[in-house]
């Protein structure tokens, strides 16, 4: 599974980021592209410990067992649920998005796994760096699929 610490699969995730336009169409979902790069801008503030959203109850009764799905090598389903805290609806500006996006993805790789949070994650519970790692790189790689880079 790739892993956003290893430069190789970040410097693909930005040049990726960079193919999206203010008219990419979703292929599946409800989220414009500058939505899109809004939640996933929120996602790494999850990550790297800025956002701390608590555990849903279905998290802890379910999450520990489902949490493989954040890290393995299956991509995940279209129109899965998110963490209630980082649905993006309201209008967004695409490019002051994608610029906070890279920038967050850029810090998060250089700061490394050490600087990685140890607040569980709202759904799976605790993660180590790797998983995390693996996890943004697949979250990332969702989206971008979603808008096709």
């Amino acid at each position: 599974m790739n892993n956003i610490f290893d430069i190789t699969y970040t410097d693909e995730i930005l040049a990726r980021i960079e193919n999206l336009n203010i008219n990419s169409e979703p292929q599946w979902g409800k989220m414009d592209v500058s939505q899109m790069l809004a939640h996933c801008s929120s996602f790494q503030d999850i990550a790297m410990g800025y956002s701390l959203p608590t555990r849903g109850w279905l998290g802890v009764l379910v999450g520990r067992f489902a949490k493989p799905i954040f890290y393995n090598d299956k991509p995940l389903a279209h129109n899965m649920s998110t963490i209630p805290s980082i649905l993006i609806t309201s209008k967004k500006d695409f490019e002051i998005e994608r610029d906070k996006l890279k920038q967050k993805i850029i810090t998060f790789q250089k700061n490394g796994s050490d600087a990685c949070t140890s607040h569980p994650h709202p759904f799976f519970g605790n993660l180590t760096s790797e998983q995390w790692g693996k996890g943004v790189y697949k979250h990332l790689d969702h989206h971008l699929k979603q808008f096709g880079v």
